[in-house]
């Protein structure tokens, strides 16, 4: 158990909780959720004795003491799996995640998982997130998606991550192998609700997402509830003649749940391979040949993480990583360029 001594600074806001997290040393990375956990546990100790409510008035130079445990071991089980590093220094880790891999476990996948790994590959250099000694997962790629992602180490990496992400401020780019092809003069999608077009003939798509009305395992497309939601997506290559697929990439302004692939098929241009959103849709065999069988029979969403950027939370750095194809869509990309290909 370590005791840390704050002082309320001049012109504090005006309750416990908000004055603590404004007084805390920046090393100390203690959010203000933290802080309100530790104050209803009876953790924090002012000039009247334990301070238990975080709206609490306070005063300029009053001295609390917050006790803080040593990082709690987890209950999940480190797992000795492969892992594809980008990059790993003491705040974070980059990590090139496989399809077919999920990040953090649940009912459905206990082990197998990023965090099991990630448990294994890190051991005593996990300094604690959230007073847990466990990777910190600030942004998720569905399982059957491949690529980038980061992941904190520190608490003080955890905030500052978890802000860039907040504010939108990280950048993360996908390419997608997708029916269709994207077409500024399509009357269709300019009909479509919430669908746009910018400069140079981006997609753009905003529209708010929630949880499907029958399918609680699905996202869905909502005009007044959930979040709103914002994806750009730019035409690379279109394949066929009249085209009837393109490579695109796929541009997150916000990062919600199954976000591109919901957009996408929303616009009519579903992923390749996406067995939830993808609908019933086939590859026209006239235009693709033999091609179509391969496009049909694809195992995943053919979604890769390719870009990911954010400023070191740490180190004020910026970095900025990137992922080739896995052999999987290169494959299938290099079929579809076969029957034929225009740059957009």
């Amino acid at each position: 158990m370590s005791i840390l001594s704050v002082t309320i600074p001049a012109n504090p806001p005006d309750r416990l909780d908000k004055a603590l997290a404004l007084a805390v040393p920046e090393q100390a990375a203690l959010s203000r959720s933290r802080l309100s956990r530790l104050i209803a546990e009876g953790s924090v100790t002012g000039p009247d004795g334990p301070a238990r409510d975080g709206k609490a008035r306070v005063a300029e130079g009053q001295e609390y003491h917050i006790a803080l445990a040593p990082p709690e071991e987890v209950h999940t089980r480190p797992e000795a799996i492969p892992l594809v590093i980008a990059h790993e220094d003491d705040d974070l880790i980059v990590i090139d995640k496989p399809a077919g891999m999920v990040v953090h476990p649940a009912p459905g996948s206990p082990s197998g998982t990023l965090v099991n790994a990630l448990l294994a590959h890190c051991g005593d250099s996990l300094s604690g997130i959230g007073g847990e000694k466990r990777p910190g997962i600030v942004h998720r790629i569905d399982k059957d998606t491949s690529g980038l992602l980061v992941v904190a180490k520190s608490d003080r990496a955890h905030h500052g991550l978890a802000a860039q992400f907040e504010a939108h401020s990280a950048t993360r780019r996908y390419l997608a192998l997708a029916h269709g092809v994207i077409d500024a003069a399509d009357p269709r999608l300019r009909a479509t609700p919430g669908v746009s077009f910018e400069e140079g003939g981006v997609l753009r798509i905003a529209t708010h997402l929630a949880r499907h009305p029958t399918d609680r395992q699905k996202q869905a497309v909502h005009v007044d509830k959930g979040r709103h939601a914002v994806t750009r997506a730019r035409l690379l290559e279109r394949f066929g003649t009249p085209p009837v697929a393109m490579l695109v990439e796929c541009r997150l302004e916000t990062g919600r749940t199954h976000q591109i692939r919901v957009h996408m098929a929303h616009a009519g241009l579903g992923l390749i391979g996406d067995p939830v959103y993808g609908g019933a849709r086939k590859a026209s065999t006239r235009v693709l040949g033999s091609v179509a069988a391969e496009v049909q029979a694809f195992s995943r969403q053919a979604l890769h993480a390719a870009h990911l950027g954010f400023v070191h939370p740490v180190s004020g750095v910026e970095m900025g990583f990137d992922s080739p194809l896995p052999a999987d869509m290169q494959t299938l990309l290099d079929r579809l360029r076969g029957i034929g290909a225009a740059a957009s």
